[in-house]
């Protein structure tokens, strides 16, 4: 009997403690359904990278379902400001003939997400990185795949950014 009970009194424990799995539940106060974001301000010498990231931050909000994202200023119920404070592209591997192969791409960036209604930060982050590598195919320029590679990186750093604003990561 004590075999069957011991297991069975812990599961419940669990259930009533309040235990739950990390990303099953949400960090946003519930009265967040809409977000504002506006383009990112981007203070790098990369072209474009503002467009990308922010468009991507915004279509993966838009995929997760669990906020509105909106360009009405007054209805809002949070704001999410973006500031892309680095962008670097590094050589880490290189071919037989001395070329670069393969590279890390970098983002950094200043995220704040503000509750409007509560005039309260809910997330900052002064230094988010993302960062990533990306192989470039022998026989071809980093600058013939640089814009496919930055527009990879833009979606994985939305998805990472979303997850850990609305999943609590």
């Amino acid at each position: 009997m004590k075999r069957i009970f011991g297991p069975a009194l812990a599961c419940l424990f669990l259930v009533h403690c309040g235990y739950y799995l990390r990303g099953t539940g949400s960090s946003l106060p519930p009265n967040i359904k809409k977000f504002d974001v506006p383009m990112f301000k981007n203070l790098t010498t990369r072209f474009d990278l503002d467009v990308k990231l922010t468009q991507s931050v915004i279509g993966e909000l838009v995929a997760r379902g669990k906020v509105e994202v909106t360009t009405e200023s007054g209805g809002a119920d949070a704001l999410l400001v973006g500031e892309i404070t680095a962008f670097n592209v590094n050589p880490i591997a290189f071919s037989d003939q001395n070329t670069a192969d393969r590279y890390t791409i970098t983002v950094v960036a200043k995220i704040v997400l503000r509750d409007l209604a509560n005039k309260k930060i809910l997330f900052s982050n002064p230094s988010y990185v993302y960062q990533e590598e990306y192989e470039v195919p022998s026989g071809t320029s980093y600058e013939t795949w640089e814009s496919q590679a930055i527009d990879k990186v833009a979606e994985k750093f939305a998805r990472s950014l979303v997850s850990t604003l609305l999943e609590g990561f």
